[in-house]
C-alpha cells in the first residue's frame, strides 16, 4: 500500500484548547467543570463518558448523568444524539423514560436520570457505576445525593493479566458541571472552589483495608476544579453574548458570563443585599440597646443561634470612630454560633441541647454580653416533649463553666402563625431593602445589618434559594437554618417597631 493510500482517521470531536482540553484529559478521579455559561461543559461530559466506550470494558463501563428534573436532560440527550452516531459502532438510543438510555452491541450504557429527593438514592444503592455525571450540579441544595452516589462509583471488573489484549484498571470518573448560581452554590463552592485553585488537583490519601492485597493500605483520592469560559469556545454565535451581556441582574451577569463564584445570584434577596452597606466592623452597643439571641435547633441538621443588638434610635459611633445614624428598630446581627459540621456542609454537630446551652452562656460571657442577654425567639419545636422531656427544659437547666454555675438558656416562642414563614422573608427582605436608603435622605424604617465577624450568615443567607413552586418562599431544602433563625428574630421585632425618624444624639 502507498503513503498516499493511507487516509487519516475521521475526527468526530475534538477539544477546544483550554479548559476542554484540560478537562478531557484531566487525570483526577472527581471533577467539577464550572464556570461562565456557553463553554462547552456538556460536550465534555459526554465525550469523557464516550471517550471509553469500545476499550474493552464492555458491560461493566456504565454510567449516569443527573439532574434535579427529567426536562433538563433534554439538551444533553440531544447532544448526545448529534455526537454519537458519528462513531458509526452501532449504538442505540432507548427513548422510554423507563431507559432513556445509550447502549452500544459491546455492552456499555449511559443512563439520563433524575434525582431529586434524598430518599431517591435507595433507587440505585448496591449498583455500579464507574462513571457518575452530574448536570448542573449547583441545582442540587445539599451535598447528600452527590455524597451519597460516591458509594456507586466502583466497578467489579478485573484486568485479565495473562491477555496481551486487556484495557488495564477501569477508571473510576465523577464529572460534574454547573454555572456558579443556585441553590446548591454554597456547598458546591465549599466543596471545590474553597478547596484548590482552579486546575490544580487536591489529593487526599485515605487508610482503607484492600480486599485485594488483604492488608491496609493508603489510597489516593483526586479531585479538581476546571473553570471555563465562553472566550474558550469558538463555535459560540456573538448573539448569544449579547444576550447575556444584557443581563440587568449584576450578580447573574457576573456569574452567567464571568464565571464568578462571589456572587448571590438567583435567591430570594440577591436584589436588596449589599454586602457594602449591610456588612460593618463591630462595634461598641451602646449601654441603652437590647441584646437577645434567637434560635434554631438541629442536631442531625446545623443549629443556629444568633445575637442582636436593636437600636432605641440615635447616633451610635462605628468601628471606624464615624457617627452613624440608626433608626428606632434597627437590628444588628452581632454574634452567631453555626453548629454546622466545618468539612461537611448542612451537617449538624449532634451535640446535647445541655451543651448547646452551655456552648451559648461561654460565647456570650466571652463577648461580655451575659447579663445584658434577654431571651429571644426559638424554634418551637424545641418545647416538644419526648420521654417526658423537651430540647427547652434541658437548655434551661443551670450550667457550670469553669466551676461556676449560670442560669439556663431561656427561650420565646417564634410566630408560628399561618403564613408567618413568608411574612418574615418578606419583612426581612423590608428591612435590608430599607437599610439601602440614604440616612441623610431621611430613612424612617428599620434596617438590617450584621457584623463583619458573622461569616457563616455572610456566607450562607445572601444566597438563599427561592422555592421554585412559591416564589415568595424560600427553598426549605436549601441550608437555610441560618435564615430561620434570624427569620424568627425579625418577625419577633418587626410588627412591633414603630417608623420614625433617624435622629442624632443631640437632634
Amino acid at each position: 500500500m502507498r503513503p498516499s493510500d493511507i487516509r487519516a482517521p475521521k475526527v468526530i470531536w475534538e477539544p477546544l484548547p483550554g479548559s476542554q482540553t484540560l478537562a478531557i484529559t484531566c487525570p483526577a478521579q472527581i471533577i467539577l467543570h464550572a464556570g461562565s455559561r456557553g463553554g462547552g461543559k456538556t460536550d465534555c461530559q459526554l465525550l469523557r463518558f464516550r471517550r471509553h466506550v469500545g476499550q474493552g470494558f464492555g458491560k461493566f463501563w456504565r454510567g449516569f448523568i443527573f439532574d434535579r428534573e427529567y426536562k433538563n436532560l433534554d439538551d444533553l440527550v440531544s447532544k448526545s444524539q448529534r455526537w454519537f452516531p458519528q462513531f458509526n459502532d452501532g449504538c442505540k438510543f432507548l427513548s422510554s423514560k423507563s431507559d432513556y438510555r445509550w447502549v452500544w452491541p459491546t455492552g456499555e450504557e449511559l443512563m439520563f436520570r433524575a434525582l431529586k429527593k434524598d430518599s431517591d438514592y435507595w433507587s440505585y444503592h448496591g449498583q455500579e457505576a464507574p462513571f457518575i455525571g452530574w448536570n448542573e450540579l449547583t441545582k442540587f441544595p445539599s451535598d447528600y445525593l452527590f455524597e451519597a452516589m460516591m458509594s456507586c462509583n466502583r466497578s467489579s471488573f478485573l484486568p485479565d493479566l495473562d491477555d496481551p489484549n486487556n484495557p488495564g484498571e477501569i477508571p473510576l470518573l465523577v464529572y460534574a458541571t454547573c454555572n456558579p448560581s443556585g441553590p446548591g452554590h454554597n456547598w458546591v463552592k465549599r466543596r471545590f472552589i474553597n478547596q484548590s485553585p482552579p486546575g490544580a488537583i487536591l489529593k487526599r490519601y485515605v487508610n482503607v483495608y484492600n480486599p485485594r492485597t488483604q492488608k491496609r493500605e493508603d489510597v489516593l483520592k483526586t479531585q479538581t476544579h476546571i473553570f471555563s469560559s465562553y472566550r474558550e469556545n469558538k463555535y459560540l454565535a456573538p448573539e448569544y453574548i449579547a444576550e447575556l451581556e444584557t443581563i440587568s441582574d449584576p450578580n447573574k451577569r457576573k456569574a452567567w458570563l464571568g464565571g464568578s463564584w462571589d456572587v448571590v445570584s438567583g435567591g430570594m434577596f440577591d436584589d436588596v443585599w449589599t454586602p457594602a452597606v449591610h456588612v460593618m466592623e463591630p462595634f461598641e452597643i451602646p449601654a441603652n440597646w437590647k441584646i437577645d439571641r434567637s434560635f434554631d435547633w438541629g442536631s442531625a441538621k446545623p443549629f443556629s443561634v444568633g445575637w442582636w443588638a436593636e437600636s432605641p434610635g440615635g447616633d451610635v459611633i462605628t468601628a471606624d470612630g464615624k457617627l452613624m445614624r440608626t433608626v428606632k428598630g434597627d437590628l444588628f446581627r452581632i454574634g452567631e454560633w453555626y453548629g454546622c459540621d466545618p468539612d461537611k456542609p448542612n451537617k449538624g454537630l449532634n451535640m446535647l441541647a445541655s451543651e448547646v446551652a452551655a456552648g451559648i452562656i461561654e460565647r456570650e460571657l466571652s463577648m461580655g454580653i451575659h447579663n445584658r442577654v434577654k431571651p429571644g425567639p426559638a424554634d418551637n419545636s424545641i418545647w416538644n416533649v419526648d420521654d417526658g422531656n423537651s430540647i427547652a427544659v434541658n437548655m434551661l437547666k443551670p450550667v457550670h463553666i469553669d466551676g461556676v454555675g449560670y442560669r439556663g438558656v431561656a427561650w420565646i416562642r417564634s410566630d408560628k402563625s399561618r403564613g408567618s414563614r413568608k411574612a418574615g422573608w418578606a419583612k426581612m427582605k423590608q428591612m435590608l431593602k430599607n437599610a439601602l436608603t440614604d440616612l441623610s435622605g431621611g430613612r424612617s424604617q428599620p434596617g438590617l445589618f450584621v457584623f463583619n465577624s458573622c461569616k457563616d450568615f455572610i456566607a450562607t443567607f445572601p444566597i438563599l434559594p427561592r422555592d421554585e413552586k412559591d416564589l415568595e418562599d424560600v427553598d426549605s431544602a436549601a441550608e437555610d437554618h441560618i435564615g430561620d433563625e434570624a427569620r424568627y428574630r425579625v418577625l419577633n421585632s418587626y410588627s412591633i417597631v414603630r417608623s420614625g425618624k433617624a435622629v442624632g444624639l443631640g437632634g
